[in-house]
Formats: C-alpha cells, sequence, structure tokens
C-alpha cells in the first residue's frame, strides 16, 4: 500500500486557499474568474514539473496526464472542480483537485508502476455560483448519455448563454463570453469521453455530519440521492395593512405558512429518518411590510434513494393543492427531478478495500448533494471518495477537513486508482 505525502497536502491545501482569499478563513472563487485562473495556473506548474501532459477542452475542462506502460490503455481520471461558491470554504470541489494533484505526485515520487495513463482532472463551474446551471461543464460533456429530462438544460447551446447572476469586476456579459476570454479554451477532442477513459474517480468533502458523528474519516460512496424539487404557490389578495379586518384577508403569507407546517407533518408521519426534504427560497410580493401579500412562492426539495418514497412525499407536495389555505388558492408545479445515481461496484469496491487496507475509519455513505461524477456516472464506470467535514459544514468560510484527513482521502484514493489500474 502506497500513502500520499502530508507535506505537499498541506503545500496545496495552503497555496490554493490564497486564490480568491474573501479575507475572513474562505474563498470566493467564481468559475474562470481571476482567482480561478490563479488556482489553475498552479494546477499546471505544479502538473507540468512533474512531466504531466496538460490539455483543455472546449468548455475549458483541465487535464493533466501522466503516461503509463501501455500507450494503448485506456486512462483513469481523478478530478474535481475548482470554483467556489460566495463566501465559500477551502475545501468543497477543490479538495478533489489536490487529491488527483497529489496522486500523479505521489506516482512519480515512489516510482510506482501503472498500465494506464493517469488524469488529473478540473471541471469548470461546478458550483454555477456566477453563471447557473450548476454541474454546467459536466452537464455539457456528458449530455448524450444524460436522461431525456435534465439533458436539455446542459446543451451547449444553452449554458452558452448564461448570464452572470451579479456584477462581478472584469465580469463578461455571458458565460461564453467568459469562456472565450478565459485562455483556457480548447479542443472539443479533448473531452472526457468513453472510448479514451476506463474510469473516474472523484474525491470531495462530505459536506455532512454523518461521518464525524460515526467517528470514522472516509466515507466509500455508493450513490447519489434522487431527489425532486417543486415550486407551490399561494394567490391571495392585496390590501392595506392597517385598515382591512382580520377576518377578510386572504393573506397568501399566511396561507403558505399554514401549508407548509401542514405539509412537514404529513412528510414526518413517513417515519423515514434518511428523507431529507427542505424549503430553501420563499417569494412573497409585494414584500412590503404595510401591505398584505397578494402571492408567495416557495420551493420544495426533497431527497431519497427509493423512488417509491419520493412518490409519496411527492403525492403530499401536490396535495396542497388540492385544499384552500386562508382563503387563498394553492398551485402546486414540478421544477425538476432525477432518479437515485448508483456509482460503479467495481470501482467502490475498490474504494472500499483501499480503506480497508490502509487501516483507515470508514463507512459507506451516500451523496446527498450532486457532483460532476454524478453527470459523469451515465457515461462511464464511476465513483467517490468522502472525507468527513468538521461540525459537517460546507459552502461557508468555517468549512474544514483537517490536512491528515485530507492526506487520508488521498491515500485511498491512489490506492483504488492502482487497483482498477491492476485489473484486466
Amino acid at each position: 500500500m502506497y500513502r500520499a505525502s502530508l507535506d505537499r497536502m498541506s503545500e496545496k491545501i495552503h497555496t490554493f486557499s490564497k486564490f480568491g482569499d474573501a479575507g475572513h478563513g474562505g474563498i470566493t472563487r467564481y468559475s474562470l474568474s481571476d482567482a480561478a485562473k490563479q488556482a489553475r495556473a498552479y494546477f499546471v506548474e505544479r502538473m507540468t514539473k512533474i512531466g504531466a501532459e496538460i490539455t483543455t477542452d472546449d468548455m475549458a475542462n483541465m487535464y493533466a496526464t501522466l503516461p503509463g506502460s501501455d500507450p494503448t490503455a485506456q486512462r483513469i481520471v481523478m478530478g474535481s472542480h475548482c470554483d467556489s461558491v460566495k463566501n465559500g470554504g477551502n475545501y468543497d470541489g477543490i479538495l478533489g483537485v489536490m487529491g488527483a494533484m497529489e496522486v500523479l505526485e505521489t506516482v512519480v515520487a515512489e516510482k510506482i508502476p501503472h498500465k494506464h495513463p493517469l488524469t488529473a482532472m478540473i471541471w469548470t463551474n461546478e458550483e454555477g455560483s456566477l453563471y447557473e446551471p450548476s454541474m454546467m461543464s459536466s452537464g455539457v460533456i456528458c449530455n448524450d448519455y444524460l436522461p431525456a429530462n435534465i439533458a436539455p438544460k446542459f446543451r451547449k447551446e444553452v449554458v452558452l448563454k448564461s448570464k452572470p447572476i451579479e456584477s462581478i469586476e472584469n465580469g463578461y456579459e455571458t458565460f461564453g463570453d467568459a469562456l472565450e476570454a478565459s485562455g483556457y479554451k480548447g479542443d472539443e477532442a479533448n473531452r472526457l469521453n468513453p472510448k479514451d477513459y476506463k474510469a473516474m474517480f472523484e474525491l470531495h468533502i462530505e459536506q455532512g455530519p454523518i461521518l464525524e458523528k460515526a467517528g470514522n474519516d472516509i466515507g466509500v460512496v455508493n450513490c447519489v440521492l434522487g431527489m425532486f424539487c417543486a415550486r407551490v404557490r399561494f394567490y391571495g389578495v392585496a390590501a392595506h395593512a392597517g385598515t382591512f379586518p382580520m377576518e377578510d384577508r386572504s393573506d397568501a403569507l399566511y396561507a403558505a405558512s399554514q401549508a407548509l407546517c401542514y405539509m412537514h407533518d404529513e412528510i414526518d408521519k413517513l417515519g423515514h429518518p434518511e428523507l431529507v426534504y427542505t424549503t430553501g427560497e420563499i417569494v412573497c410580493h409585494p414584500c412590503v411590510h404595510t401591505v398584505i401579500p397578494d402571492y408567495v412562492d416557495f420551493s420544495v426539495d426533497v431527497r431519497h434513494t427509493d423512488p417509491e418514497l419520493l412518490q409519496k412525499v411527492h403525492d403530499i407536495v401536490h396535495g396542497l393543492a388540492d385544499r384552500e389555505w386562508a382563503k387563498c388558492r394553492c398551485e402546486v408545479e414540478d421544477a425538476w427531478s432525477r432518479d437515485t445515481v448508483y456509482y460503479d461496484e467495481k470501482l467502490v469496491g475498490y474504494v472500499k478495500a483501499a480503506a480497508e487496507e490502509l487501516g483507515s475509519k470508514h463507512q459507506y455513505i451516500h451523496s446527498g448533494a450532486g457532483h460532476d461524477a454524478q453527470f459523469a456516472a451515465y457515461m462511464l464506470p464511476t465513483t467517490m471518495v468522502f472525507v468527513s467535514s468538521e461540525k459537517g459544514l460546507s459552502h461557508c468560510e468555517p468549512e474544514h477537513t483537517s490536512d491528515e484527513v485530507c492526506t487520508e482521502g488521498a491515500s485511498v484514493l491512489l490506492n483504488a486508482v492502482l487497483k482498477c489500474d491492476a485489473e484486466d
């Protein structure tokens, strides 16, 4: 068994944290921003130093490849993304890039024999923080393999027109403009594809508290949860807050609050603690403190592996429209959905075996969040490795995983990749 270098991993963690440093312990590093270009340049610098060949594709995804002993063998790719959410942490996404770099650096430093070319990869715009949607580039690259209800949103001609959700210094009118100006747009022929690539691995922080609560450092990820998203809308009547009698009101916000509490109670009655559901976005009109709201729209995000359970929750959510709430009409509309994406059993087994042989404290785990590996899994054998997140925090500046645990994750990744390389 081989182990990654704590010194090298610490150096990478410290250096990448400078690119987009927000001044409070975390980063804001939008895709293709100046900070993201700094991160990419550092990737090129380190990978070139060990003799890796650097290429980019037409979505500015980056590939650093070490040749194997068999020039005809398919590549094994590892990677993630270097962009972040606004005021995000120093580990989400970029840990997968650092882990992939560390695998290549360890292979060179330890002169580890390998048959297949090994590739470290940076995906472009996984977060979608400035230009939506999230997982943009993997959605484009894997588009021919995506489910029919997902693929249209990620067609290249669609995402190139994506406009920024906020103005930033040195910003561009569309994602396509930012791509053209990035200096990293390459050839479509360089894309990840099932002909030239054998398998994909992605190292990532858990972004939740499950591993830490169990006292484990490593998560052997077997799937990404299925989910559906819906919008629930309420229509009332606007009137003056100080003059209109309470008994005559059609208050859309009050109606929405009643329905939301009812929905939670009914879902909880199903008795599935692994089921998660969230209302994270609320629109209220006219949103004036002296006016009774006449329109409220809230989101519902529901996730679980079991499609039958998801359908039961779906029925509860849509059932809200069958009732009147505080004299207000309710409508429910599906936004989008995905089935559970299961990772390749053989690759999951390699991760499990690597963790066992290294003596890493580990367990099987699902991913509740989406990742580029989720879309890649439709196209070629794919899996993920999780490391624990302190206090379960992610997408925020306190996000943290120790250098030692990050290095442990890189070691598991390295040995799982070598097992994949050694198979017939």
